[in-house]
């Protein structure tokens, strides 16, 4: 039953957030309420969603292995350090 009830209250946040968003656009409203981003967040994170920001630090963690492989698979032309 709790848990119904804050389903019901997520839903109500969502719901005001979509109602913001037509007058955000158009007024240039910067603010939208916390309830509302909150209300997004929860549902970004129950649909398993990857956020942007998750998004760039990954593509970065990646392009950084790629160029370690880079330097790693290097020419193979030079000679051995001296010893």
């Amino acid at each position: 039953m709790a848990q119904r009830g804050s389903g019901r209250l997520l839903l109500d946040a969502v719901e005001e957030l979509f109602a913001e968003l037509p007058s955000r656009v158009r007024g240039g409203r910067e603010k939208v309420s916390e309830q509302a981003v909150a209300a997004l967040n929860a549902l970004v994170e129950d649909l398993d969603l990857v956020r942007h920001e998750d998004l760039e630090e990954l593509e970065l963690r990646v392009a950084q292995l790629e160029h370690r492989l880079r330097l790693l698979e290097g020419p193979r032309d030079l000679p051995p350090p001296a010893a």
